[in-house]
């Protein structure tokens, strides 16, 4: 229990005592961080305003020291815009003052249950996702392992919330995974894809219309948002809808009921809205094309699902759990050679997950042996170190040079580019790497397979 303020301090603390729970108290940031570093604590409740360190930095600081803690930070009434910042940075849940005994109670039994959960992911992760349905967010990344942790801290709590990923990184399976962890989870999930609906069907759609309301209305229908009433409405691909439309979306989100086209009474609906994009929100705000209002109201809590470019660590379990669900399909078992994992981690996705996806299927259902091989995967690496066609060409139409397979002229290249490289970065193969467009483990194979010695700053990628 975190405030500047001895008398608040000392009754919450009171108040949680007497239900049974050990409460350390601090009058400071400081000396919160020193307590947070020498006992385990649950759960921390913090005030936003407190001076040299407000709540918000010893937010961040406490998430450092003990990255599951759940924190649920009070303040004032005018000062929302601050609770919804500290969610954004990882707070649990925030309490505004004055609050009831009750409600303190309950707030802090909830972090203590989403806490002893992460003990859970913690000390048997396989057997938590099996048991709580995160098997479908497969990988175990540094950015997975970041956007599981986010998604369940900020499940629990009611606030909207904002996916932003690119196509086929699985916003959806993201979505599905609040709605199953959430308290609403026995309700119902309902999804709309805005961009597969067109604009004059979407009004309908999602708030539902009378009988006759227009043409081919033949009877009264309610919409998603009265479909998923006590549960999640997931509203994919939102930034494709118009500015009018906006302000209708805009309004029921605030109001908390909708109206069905060609009725004049409103119907009130309790729903959490989850929202995606595949664009950059930011940007359609500024130009204009999406509402800044609305953009406000989704964003309280954003959660980015990242490209599988930024976590090709993740390839191998990702392929094999599209290759076992496929040899399900097939009846015939197929394995992935050591050979094929690398072929395919030197590619880039611009597909992402839906793409590899799709390869490992085609790979199962083509592929003449029981072993999958590079050569069943037709791709080709999108980093610098793949030379164009023109290079290629170019290469193999050289006056005076011995002909050369494909194979050679590739290896050719790419010793080209990455000795130029490591010339300009003084053999710093981290630079090297970010220059090259390639991870440093794929850069660090590269040289090896063509036999060039990795010296400099960085030169080690594999810890050897």
């Amino acid at each position: 229990m975190v405030d500047d303020q001895h008398n608040m301090r000392k009754t919450t603390a009171l108040v949680l005592s007497t239900e049974g729970y050990s409460v350390f108290q601090a009058g400071t940031g400081q000396e919160a961080l020193d307590l947070l570093a020498k006992h385990s604590v649950d759960v921390l409740l913090t005030d936003l305003k407190m001076e040299p360190m407000d709540g918000l930095l010893l937010l961040k600081k406490a998430m450092e020291v003990a990255p599951r803690l759940q924190v649920i930070v009070m303040t004032a009434f005018g000062s929302i815009d601050s609770a919804v910042e500290a969610m954004r940075l990882g707070a649990y849940d925030y309490i505004t003052k004055p609050f009831k005994d009750g409600v303190l109670r309950h707030r802090v039994e909830l972090a203590l249950e989403r806490s002893r959960l992460l003990s859970q992911v913690n000390l048997f992760a396989d057997e938590f996702n099996q048991r709580h349905n995160l098997n479908a967010l497969v990988g175990a990344s540094p950015a997975m392992r970041e956007l599981k942790s986010r998604l369940l801290r900020v499940a629990q709590s009611d606030a909207t919330v904002l996916i932003q990923g690119e196509s086929g990184t699985g916003k959806e399976l993201v979505a599905r995974a609040l709605h199953t962890h959430s308290r609403r989870s026995s309700k119902p999930f309902v999804p709309v894809n805005c961009a597969a609906i067109s604009e004059s069907l979407l009004e309908s759609e999602l708030f539902g219309h009378a009988k006759g309301a227009f043409t081919g209305a033949v009877k009264a229908r309610r919409g998603l948002f009265e479909e998923a009433d006590g549960g999640t409405l997931f509203i994919d691909e939102v930034t494709e809808t118009s500015p009018a439309f906006q302000s209708k979306l805009l309004r029921a989100l605030q109001e908390g009921e909708v109206r069905r086209v060609g009725e004049s009474t409103s119907v009130r609906v309790d729903v959490r809205i989850v929202a995606a994009t595949n664009r950059d929100i930011e940007v359609e705000v500024r130009e204009k094309r999406f509402r800044q209002d609305l953009y406000y109201r989704l964003n309280v809590v954003t959660l980015r699902v990242p490209p599988l470019r930024e976590r090709l660590e993740d390839v191998q379990d990702l392929a094999k759990h599209f290759l076992k669900r496929a040899n399900e399909r097939n009846s015939r078992p197929r394995s992935l050679s050591s050979s094929s994992v690398a072929h395919l981690m030197d590619y880039s996705f611009p597909g992402n997950v839906r793409e590899l996806e799709n390869l490992v299927e085609q790979a199962a259902a083509l592929a003449e042996g029981d072993e999958l091989m590079p050569e069943d995967f037709p791709v080709r690496a999108q980093g610098q170190l793949t030379p164009t066609s023109a290079e290629l060409a170019s290469a193999a139409r050289a006056p005076g040079s011995p002909t050369h397979t494909l194979a050679e002229v590739v290896e050719e290249a790419e010793r080209r580019a990455i000795l130029q490289a490591l010339e300009r970065h003084q053999k710093d193969l981290a630079r090297v790497a970010d220059e090259l467009g390639v991870s440093s483990t794929t850069l660090w194979r590269k040289m090896k397979r063509i036999k060039l010695p990795e010296t400099g700053p960085g030169s080690d990628p594999q810890g050897k």
